[in-house]
């Protein structure tokens, strides 16, 4: 009996305890719910287009060795001077771009982390007004 009495009264304080933490929070208006979506869809796309880049630049590093596979194989063959020039440039060039890609994807990740912390600061001031 009062275990079933101590189960109801732990039921009951949780319930009015839920509610009441409910009932005291302030509704966002719907023009700040729509910027705070609006910004939260921004995030989901850049975070999509970071991996985007990644993605490439994985297949990059890919051809890039390739490339390098086959310019040693040519050197081994013993092929023209012309031929190692231009598979040496090549390889120059597919350096360069990946480097930059990488800056890139860098710069990106951080530009995401400040529109992060900026829609949990506007998230946070929506809810405290």
């Amino acid at each position: 009996m009062k275990r079933t009495v101590f189960q109801i009264a732990l039921l009951v304080i949780s319930l009015i305890t839920i509610f009441g933490s409910a009932s005291a929070q302030r509704r966002i208006d719907k023009w700040e719910r729509r910027e705070l979506r609006a910004d939260r869809h921004e995030v989901r796309a850049d975070t999509k287009d970071i991996r985007s880049d990644r993605r490439d630049i994985r297949e990059d590093l890919g051809e890039r060795r390739g490339d390098v596979r086959e310019y040693r194989g040519d050197r081994r063959e013993g092929a023209s001077p012309a031929e190692l020039r231009a598979d040496r440039q090549k390889i120059r060039a597919d350096t360069g771009d990946i480097r930059s890609d990488r800056r890139d994807v860098r710069k990106d990740i951080r530009d995401r982390r400040g529109d992060m912390r900026d829609y949990r600061h506007d998230r946070r001031e929506a809810r405290r007004d």
